[in-house]
């Protein structure tokens, strides 16, 4: 499984989803790439109103407000 975390400095938003996403790979056991949106212009452009983002196999699961139950449904699932 593939997820990713889209972030970027000094969004107090990101470091919740972060925490929160944390506790679901701590229960489900997978690895996550932590991508800052400010290294890279097309991913800025696609996420900098929607950060935090996760995204498993190139789809978004959930973005913005991150929540333990939404993650954990859909990252149960291979």
């Amino acid at each position: 499984m593939n997820v990713k975390f889209f972030t970027r400095a000094n969004c107090g938003l990101c470091v919740e989803g972060l925490h929160t996403l944390k506790l679901v790979q701590e229960d489900l056991g997978f690895h996550v790439d932590i991508i800052d949106i400010e290294e890279n212009e097309a991913v800025h452009e696609k996420y900098m109103l929607m950060i935090p983002v996760v995204e498993k196999d190139g789809q978004v699961i959930q973005y913005g407000n991150l929540d333990y139950a939404t993650l954990m449904e859909h990252l149960s699932y291979e």
